[in-house]
């Protein structure tokens, strides 16, 4: 699955920025110093890219992807408003296939995510580690307390702005529509960013970005990627709406074994649901997705940690297409009229998003 993490950022802010609140003697300030140090390393490797693009010993793949990142930046600060300021001018190179892991925890008996809380970003539903053995060491941890856990890679994040933003190495391993997808899905970030709303910022910034790339490709007449990116995009509705219907297959059935008495009952009827879950998938749902692999429906993890993962980037999408369409499908507009929704929401973006697609 296409997968974009953005929040790191702000841990990094919050590092780089707030050590004085929380001391490197915790193990939150521990967790943050090295945020920054690692941020700084990527600062610190940054080179521009108009003049790496000028380079004649660079490779034709680097310098076409390069040159989409200039040119989608370009498309979502001049067409679709978003600020791109210097993000995305320079490319930092890393040492690792991996810019970070991002870890995610569950309860086995009930669909109740772990958080943790931040600088800046308020309380989010998972976790990003530099250090893969701090990664693994934490996931068991958690395991170990009863969890389930999802472990994953991720190969990009925003800081809002608050730094000039370089594209990753690890973004230019996608092909051209993933990485029109990423400027724009990381530049959606710097323009509005709802502290404590993990979701809603994911999934609208997910809207923005599959919407955004497929615009951009238009413009500039390249209709194969575009199509890729629209397909892309009527996968990942497809999925949000079975993802939707695992999750409200969880609720009623943990619902009905209510209490500590009812533990064992729910762990049967979670397993009963996952089980009903995966013939779905690789019967009826895998087949009709267009740009998936193939073995997406019967190897894809399923679990409350990876379930609740999914959703941070997968609530609401057919919500926002709604938005879209009563705008006339014009995105900068439809951007516009999401914000100033979210931002009368008092805390709960989502809802009001849902309330306004579902009112004539």
């Amino acid at each position: 699955m296409r997968v974009r993490w953005g929040s790191v950022g702000l841990v990094l802010l919050g590092a780089l920025g707030g050590l004085a609140a929380l001391t490197a003697a915790t193990r939150t300030g521990r967790y943050l110093v090295r945020a920054a140090w690692e941020e700084g390393k990527i600062l610190r490797g940054r080179r521009d890219i108009a003049g790496l693009v000028a380079n004649e010993g660079l490779d034709a793949s680097t310098r076409g992807k390069l040159m989409v990142v200039l040119a989608a930046r370009a498309f979502a600060a001049d067409s679709l408003g978003l600020p791109a300021r210097d993000a995305f001018t320079q490319y930092t190179r890393l040492s690792s296939d991996t810019l970070v892991l991002v870890l995610s925890g569950a309860a086995r008996d009930t669909l109740a995510p772990v958080t943790w809380w931040f600088p800046v970003v308020g309380r989010v539903p998972y976790k990003g580690f530099f250090d893969v053995r701090e990664a693994v060491r934490e996931e068991r941890r958690m395991r170990d307390r009863g969890f389930d856990t999802y472990l994953r890679p991720a190969p990009a994040f925003s800081t809002l702005g608050w730094f000039n933003d370089p594209v990753l190495s690890t973004t230019l391993r996608g092909d051209t529509a993933d990485i029109a997808n990423t400027v724009v899905h990381e530049l959606t970030h710097n323009r509005f960013f709802a502290p404590g709303s993990a979701v809603f910022n994911e999934s609208f910034a997910n809207f923005v970005g599959a919407r955004g790339a497929a615009a951009f490709f238009r413009a500039r007449g390249d209709t194969a990627n575009a199509t890729r990116a629209d397909r892309r995009w009527d996968d990942d509705k497809r999925l949000a709406l079975f993802w939707t219907r695992v999750k409200d297959s969880l609720d009623a059935a943990y619902a009905a074994s209510p209490g500590a008495a009812g533990r064992d009952a729910r762990l049967v009827a979670r397993d009963s649901v996952y089980a009903w879950a995966r013939r779905q998938l690789v019967d009826s749902v895998g087949p009709q997705l267009a740009t998936y692999p193939s073995w997406y429906a019967s190897r894809v993890r399923l679990d409350n940690a990876a379930l609740l993962a999914r959703r941070i980037y997968m609530t609401g999408l057919g919500d926002f297409d709604v938005v879209w369409a009563r705008e006339g499908h014009d995105l900068q507009k439809t951007i516009a009229r999401v914000i100033a929704l979210a931002e009368q929401s008092k805390g709960d973006e989502a809802a009001a998003i849902a309330r306004y697609a579902r009112t004539p």
